[in-house]
């Protein structure tokens, strides 16, 4: 029984599926998940307060969340470093050499730029607002491949752990790749996701106006509708992509099996088959 273990410090999209997409109809037998949780929060004091994760034993941590450069997901991966071995899902850094250091540090990682900063200022955001944003970004995110990256990359971290060989990933995720993983067969439909994808990317700029350089009530506040509007037309332009492929029953779906193991099947009536 592989066991994996989840921190999730602050919040982005892929924080709400990160680990219920390893197991998703809770049939597997060959994996054991546990979650540290500290809603919006992401301070050393919450770090300081994962390493409680330790005592369970994993042998995978993940730590999931926002602005992976800041001090309290530093601080959690420095409880983990040359104890376990550690993925970290994040919409940053996206910067190659900030990449290259955690790679140096022995850590993966898996950077999601569209996973993008939410409009977070008391003069738009409310509870609402907050979960329209996610409920979008997580349209997009699963539509166009993010989640199945992130899904099928931690799949493939524990195989290798499994192995002896603690091969992590290491991936700057873009339009490309994530689409490429849903194996689209329109391409108008894939070009679709493409510009929902760069949208939801455009977003996180926008945002980061709003939250940390704009000052006066109008200019904060339109800027974040604005964002959240870009993130709106992101989740259509995913949805309309989701329907072409079903108008022509060409979805791929992959499920996992009881053991593990990960299926496949395009047809809504097909049989699942071993990939």
């Amino acid at each position: 029984m592989f066991k994996i273990g989840f921190i999730k410090l602050g919040n982005v999209a892929s924080s709400l599926v990160a680990d219920l997409a390893l197991d998703e109809i809770a049939e597997r037998t060959d994996i054991e998940t546990k979650t540290l949780g500290f809603g919006a929060k992401m301070t050393t004091k919450e770090a300081e307060r994962s390493a409680e994760l330790n005592e369970w034993d994993p042998q995978m941590v993940v730590i999931v969340g926002a602005n992976a450069a800041a001090p309290g997901p530093i601080a959690a991966r420095e409880l983990y470093k040359d104890v376990v071995s550690t993925v970290v899902v994040s919409d940053g850094p996206a910067k190659k050499d900030a990449r290259e250091a955690l790679e140096a540090e022995g850590f993966g990682y898996i950077i999601l730029p569209f996973d993008s900063l939410i409009g977070a200022k008391r003069e738009f955001l409310d509870p609402a607002e907050m979960a329209l944003f996610n409920a979008n970004c997580l349209k997009v995110l699963s539509v166009c491949g993010a989640v199945r990256l992130v899904q099928e990359e931690l799949d493939c971290a524990m195989t290798s752990i499994t192995a002896g060989d603690s091969d992590l990933p290491h991936i700057l995720a873009s339009p490309e790749i994530c689409t490429e993983r849903m194996d689209f067969q329109n391409p108008y439909a894939r070009a679709k996701a493409m510009a929902a994808l760069h949208l939801a990317q455009i977003t996180g700029g926008i945002n980061a106006q709003a939250c940390f350089r704009l000052k006066e009530l109008e200019h904060i506040a339109l800027a974040a509708a604005t964002g959240h509007e870009v993130m709106r037309a992101a989740a259509m332009l995913a949805d309309e992509a989701r329907e072409m492929e079903k108008g022509l029953d060409t979805v791929s779906r992959k499920p996992h099996a009881r053991s593990g193991a990960l299926l496949k099947k395009t047809g809504l009536l097909d049989k699942t088959a071993q990939v």
